[in-house]
């Protein structure tokens, strides 16, 4: 399989891209952020009629940038699952459509498998077996690469993920929507060992605790306590310092768990995708660990890191030239596990 063209919308980010054997020949981002962070996050009703204003010209634009009319384009994919019913409807009729009108296969894509796939972007050698640390807004999770399509959870959060604790952490200190980028902008100028913050085991009927599983609550529960004690003292809330602490402690705990996860089951790559892969701090600490345990760790281009289609497009790549195609009749699925994912194909 050559050029596919991608849509995502699941989300928050309508995207199109193109990509051929895991190289990207256009990619297009229209971010919704300025709309929904006057709501102090994604209003999915707001989010669905933005994707219809843009669908259109967003596809339009990638066909222009890659230098491609539809007889240079081999497949066409969409994200279908999971994500917001209404917005990822947006993504998957659209690409139905032109799938049959230009009498192209046609391709859903499951949004977790496409941040696996970001790291073939820049690493097209990569390889299963490994582990992917999947760290984003709606999921946190150690998943056991062992084949296109052949996924095993082995840890997950059993409550926030990583990415929706930044955004109420962010929501306590008042500092804006999406909370990601500000908390990782002021954690680089405090004192990450300000306060001593939970990292969360999560604990198990006999006493011990599951060794890749997190939880964020916690943490969050911790965080809004520490802002409550300096607002009754009426003193100044240290935010740039919280800010640190509360991120170290994050980088931390999923470090510990991704390292141990890795070794255990005698995987030498660790692949992270999501939006919190952007995240300075995990950066830092993963990367640190991985040396000193002699393990490899890549982290997707910051571009490709947030949602976006270039890495649905490399996933579906992959799939089609297999022989997988999804029915025209597949629909969207606000959840479905990654263990799913060949549930969705033909083939």
């Amino acid at each position: 399989m050559a050029s596919v063209l991608a849509i995502e919308t699941s989300c928050d980010e309508t995207a199109v891209a193109i990509v051929n054997n895991r190289q990207v020949i256009s990619n297009i981002v229209t971010s919704q952020i300025p709309v929904h962070s006057q709501y102090g996050g994604v209003v999915p009703e707001v989010a669905s009629r933005q994707h219809l204003e843009v669908i259109n010209i967003a596809i339009a634009q990638a066909l222009e940038q890659a230098r491609l009319d539809w007889q240079g384009i081999d497949g066409i994919a969409a994200t279908c699952a999971p994500g917001l019913v209404g917005a990822l409807l947006v993504g998957l009729t659209a690409a139905k459509t032109l799938a049959m009108v230009h009498n192209k296969p046609f391709l859903g894509v499951h949004h977790l498998e496409g941040h696996i796939y970001a790291n073939y972007l820049s690493e097209p050698s990569l390889k299963p077996p490994f582990l992917s640390l999947l760290v984003s807004g709606g999921h946190t999770s150690l998943i056991y690469v062992k084949d296109c399509g052949v996924y095993e959870t082995l840890g997950e959060t059993r409550d926030d993920a990583a990415g929706e604790a930044f955004d109420k952490v962010a929501r306590l200190l008042k500092l804006g929507y999406p909370g990601g980028p500000i908390i990782d902008k002021l954690a680089q100028q405090g004192n990450s060992q300000a306060f001593s913050l939970p990292e969360g085991k999560v604990s198990l009927p006999n006493g011990g605790y599951h060794p890749y599983d997190a939880s964020f609550s916690g943490l969050k529960t911790a965080v809004l306590r520490l802002v409550q004690q300096f607002e009754k003292q009426e003193q100044p809330v240290p935010i740039k310092d919280i800010a640190a602490s509360f991120q170290d402690t994050v980088a931390r705990s999923l470090t510990k768990r991704a390292i141990a996860c890795a070794i255990d089951y005698g995987l030498h790559t660790i692949a992270v995708g999501g939006g919190v892969a952007a995240n300075s701090g995990l950066r830092k600490h993963l990367q640190s660990a991985a040396t000193e345990y002699n393990l490899r760790v890549l982290f997707p281009p910051l571009k490709y890191c947030t949602d976006n289609a270039a890495m649905i497009a490399c996933a579906a790549s992959d799939h089609l030239s297999r022989g997988h195609t999804s029915p025209l009749t597949l629909g969207v699925h606000s959840r479905l596990g990654l263990t799913q994912v060949m549930e969705l194909y033909e083939g």
